[in-house]
C-alpha cells in the first residue's frame, strides 16, 4: 500500500473526496500542523540570533553573494 501526502485548496479537497469515495479508496484527514522538533529548535536558534545582533538584511546578502 502505498501513502500519498497532498494538500489541496478548498476547492481541490471537494473533488479529492468526491473522487476517492467514488473509488471507494480509504482515506484519512489529518489536521495536524505541528512542524518537526529540528525545524522549531532552527526557528529559535535564528530568532536568538537576530537578538544577538547575528544578521544582516538582504541587500548585504546579495552584496555578499555577488562577490562569490
Amino acid at each position: 500500500m502505498e501513502t500519498y501526502l497532498v494538500h489541496p485548496d478548498k476547492i481541490q479537497e471537494k473533488a479529492l473526496k468526491a473522487f476517492l469515495d467514488a473509488l471507494e479508496v480509504p482515506y484519512e484527514i489529518r489536521k495536524d500542523n505541528a512542524l518537526p522538533a529540528h525545524v522549531i529548535s532552527g526557528i529559535k536558534k535564528g530568532q536568538e540570533d537576530i537578538k544577538k545582533g547575528k544578521s544582516f538584511s538582504l541587500a548585504e546578502f546579495k552584496e555578499k553573494i555577488s562577490i562569490i
